[in-house]
């Protein structure tokens, strides 16, 4: 018995349970942010693809408070002021104006943005082809108040036309056809213009000359542009400038204005060249003989009574006709030019 004085110890163990069904709470918060995003992202594709009429009537949507929403009252473009009068109208006769919204302004910040993108994704291009990356010296991109400009230039070692020619070699090629899919994803139109240095053909402007040298090459450029991808329905205009439009702090025989300038036009741009170009309103003239006699009205005289004047006529001439000159074939340019 003497074993029963012994203390009887016992030993405890703890028993860990599992935490069961926690493993997959993960899954329900990942599925929530999955969704989320989806949303997030189907909104920005909606916006993307609204044009400025209806993103208009999107942020006037949020800006209306939804109290007033519901109860089908006055939007917050209405002023709710208690004062009377208001705004311009010091003398708060015609009360206060309703807020409208000014669409051109809208398009015009639209297409801001719009061409902001697209100067990203062409710096993006030039980053990721090598050929356009070795050749970025000869494009400068900038953005103007007529929209995004593009210019190609030439260097002393590296035309991007044959001498004194339209013809595209083969540097000019790859960076035409680079860019023309990019031009397709934007509504803007385009413009294209050449230009060449002041170097001069030996027949000067009589014949073959800059001006007709650098309309060769901006249309030349246009059809690499086409071949490229580019929907043709885009340019909306094709120009040679010749020697008059050199570049800043450059002289006239530099070869960098040896180029051809591709303008991505904004909305207000192209609806000045579209007015510019349009049809007038002016009744067409056949011939001079078809002009009428032009009157001048009687003067009155000093004491303030009309007295009869002699009628004075005034008839349009014609100008005599100039000796028809026949235009020389395209004679060599200077051997200046490249």
């Amino acid at each position: 018995m003497k074993h029963n004085n012994h203390p009887i110890v016992l030993v405890k163990r703890r028993k860990h349970k599992k935490h069961e069904g926690s493993h997959g709470s993960w899954k329900i918060a990942y599925a929530d942010f999955m969704t989320a995003m989806m949303a997030f992202f189907l909104v920005m594709w909606l916006i993307s693809i609204a044009n400025p009429k209806e993103l208009v009537q999107i942020a006037e949507y949020f800006r209306t408070p939804l109290k007033v929403a519901l109860s089908s009252g006055p939007r917050s473009a209405d002023s709710e002021s208690p004062i009377p009068g208001g705004g311009d109208d010091v003398t708060q006769i015609k009360g206060e104006v309703k807020r409208m919204v000014d669409m051109d302004a809208e398009r015009g910040k639209l297409d801001e943005i719009r061409l902001k993108r697209l100067r990203e994704r062409l710096d993006q291009l030039i980053e990721a082809d090598p050929r356009l990356k070795a050749l970025r010296p000869h494009l400068i991109i900038n953005l103007v108040d007529e929209g995004l400009r593009i210019q190609i230039i030439d260097s002393q070692n590296r035309p991007m036309f044959k001498t004194g020619s339209a013809q595209v070699e083969p540097y000019m090629h790859d960076i035409l056809h680079a860019i023309a899919p990019i031009l397709n994803d934007i509504p803007n139109r385009i413009s294209l213009a050449g230009h060449t240095d002041d170097f001069q053909y030996a027949s000067g402007d009589r014949g073959y000359s800059n001006w007709e040298l650098s309309a060769d090459r901006a249309n030349a450029s246009r059809r690499e542009l086409v071949q490229g991808g580019l929907d043709g329905g885009k340019i909306l205009r094709v120009i040679g400038m010749a020697d008059t439009m050199k570049l800043k702090d450059r002289s006239g025989g530099d070869a960098v204005n040896r180029r051809i300038s591709l303008l991505v036009l904004n909305r207000k741009t192209e609806l000045q060249i579209e007015k510019e170009n349009s049809e007038s309103d002016a009744i067409p003239i056949g011939n001079a003989d078809s002009l009428k006699t032009i009157t001048a009205p009687e003067m009155p005289d000093a004491a303030g009574e009309n007295t009869p004047q002699p009628e004075k006529a005034v008839t349009a001439t014609t100008p005599p006709a100039s000796p028809a000159v026949s235009e020389p074939t395209q004679p060599e340019r200077a051997s200046q030019q490249r």
